[in-house]
């Protein structure tokens, strides 16, 4: 796919990955095979009939194609940008047996992209109205989903957002550079379209609790609040001026628009020199965001590069952009001046275990192999956990030691009745398709509970 140059993009937000032209979509999509038994679409989360919507591509059907992605996926547009396809649909392509595999991600993208440019808003049908309401708490990835599904199955949704603009991750943690916000917003758009309605600067769990949601005239609950908690090394000098975690820096970032400063009025600092903490996607748009922001960017990671679970794309933008990194390596402590200031971050080398169950190679430390990194600002993005605020104060919602809800993994009911959940906020950190999956799941088994069919809960 065509990217933005280096030189431009290092010194600008605007999105790196320009989408291809009809002409490549449509090369593309003729590459198909067409499979009588697709496995693209086993590898797909929520189903989409993937041949069909290439098939029609390639016969620039291009109002079929988003047609079709609709009936399984609400948000084309954002999962054609940051699904990690070559692990799920593309990774069960027969053509990347010996080559490359369709581009699944580019082409669902490009079909999205026709549609906002074209104006071709593919509305699904919608079933009677069936007098159930339904609350939703929170709008990121599981929220937009679950609402779109119920509503399309008839129900009435309200979706209730604890900050002041719908979208959660999509909004606050992807960076503008990798997920457009104008393209968020108008996904969001396509949600309201069905019906559903928006609640914004509510927290539930402490503005409002389930229950009065409840007591308002609410049937059902649908919790999908993501894992929003920061994750931190618990090392010395942890508190030093000039420490982010992730989730703070990118906030500062996308939603408060700091980069856009003094035009917005939320600026971050950004000091000489950058060190980030970890592997994932978060890392890596931590550190592009930095390195945007006038920082000299160093990632440290404590396994080998191969081992990074951040996608491969994004690596490989992070060091075409200039991001340098230091692997088998982990901080140990952080090292400020006499105002309070980080200064350095002391790290220690690693070396890989033999692999374990899981196949995964353990990190661990080497003695005497400490060195030292400069660093006027360090942002540690080693991971986000869940926060069951909504919970908060629900005896009968059982959570686990982790501060995940606990769910019947068939119907997503949690163990307080009529109240279902799905996303981060159950699984833990995960992936923004994982989350959707999980939503449009959990409408079903509120649709069913909603309309009088048996649901065995955990009660």
């Amino acid at each position: 796919m065509p990217k933005l140059s280096v030189e431009e993009r290092v010194r600008c937000f605007k999105e790196v990955a320009l989408g291809y032209s009809e002409e490549q979509a449509v090369a593309e999509a003729e590459r198909c095979l067409q499979c009588k038994v697709p496995r693209c679409v086993e590898g797909c989360p929520v189903g989409i009939d993937i041949p069909r919507f290439i098939r029609h591509i390639r016969e620039r059907n291009y109002e079929e194609a988003i047609r079709v992605i609709r009936e399984k996926n609400s948000l084309p547009a954002i999962c054609g940008r940051v699904c990690p396809q070559e692990d799920q649909c593309m990774g069960r392509c027969v053509l990347g047996l010996k080559g490359e595999p369709i581009n699944i991600g580019a082409l669902e993208r490009f079909a999205a992209d026709e549609e906002r440019r074209r104006g071709l808003r593919a509305k699904p049908e919608i079933a009677p109205p069936t007098g159930k309401r339904v609350a939703v708490v929170g709008s990121g990835p599981a929220g937009l989903t679950a609402a779109a599904e119920l509503a399309r199955l008839g129900h009435e949704v309200v979706i209730f957002e604890a900050l002041h603009e719908p979208g959660g991750v999509l909004m606050y943690g992807i960076p503008e550079f990798r997920l457009p916000k104008d393209i968020v917003r108008d996904e969001i758009e396509y949600v309201k379209s069905l019906g559903v309605k928006f609640e914004t600067n509510v927290i539930v769990g402490r503005v409002i609790k389930i229950s009065e949601l409840f007591e308002m005239g609410f049937n059902a609950v649908f919790i999908g609040s993501g894992a929003g908690l920061p994750d931190f090394l618990g090392i010395p000098g942890e508190n030093l001026v000039g420490i982010y975690s992730a989730n703070e820096f990118l906030i500062r970032v996308n939603l408060m628009k700091s980069y856009m400063f003094p035009e917005y009025d939320t600026p971050v600092k950004v000091g000489g020199k950058v060190a980030v903490i970890g592997g994932g996607n978060v890392a890596m748009d931590a550190a592009r965001s930095a390195l945007r922001l006038g920082g000299d960017v160093t990632v440290i990671y404590r396994r080998t590069e191969d081992l990074m679970p951040a996608r491969r794309e994004e690596i490989i933008n992070a060091k075409e952009e200039g991001v340098k990194f230091i692997f088998l390596a982990t901080p140990t402590r952080f090292l400020g001046d006499e105002k309070g200031f980080v200064r350095r971050v002391e790290c220690v080398r690693m070396g890989l275990s033999e692999p374990d169950e899981s196949g995964r190679r353990r990190p661990i430390p080497l003695k005497n192999t400490e060195f030292l990194v400069d660093a006027d600002t360090v942002i540690v993005a080693i991971g986000q956990r869940a926060n069951p605020l909504a919970a908060r104060g629900e005896d009968q919602i059982k959570i686990t030691q982790h501060e995940t809800i606990i769910v019947n993994p068939e119907t997503y009911e949690t163990t307080m009745k009529g109240v279902f959940a799905a996303g981060d906020i159950v699984t833990g950190n995960a992936t923004v398709i994982s989350a959707m999956a999980g939503g449009k799941k959990a409408a079903y088994g509120i649709h069913k509970y909603l309309m009088g069919e048996n649901v065995l809960g955990l009660r």
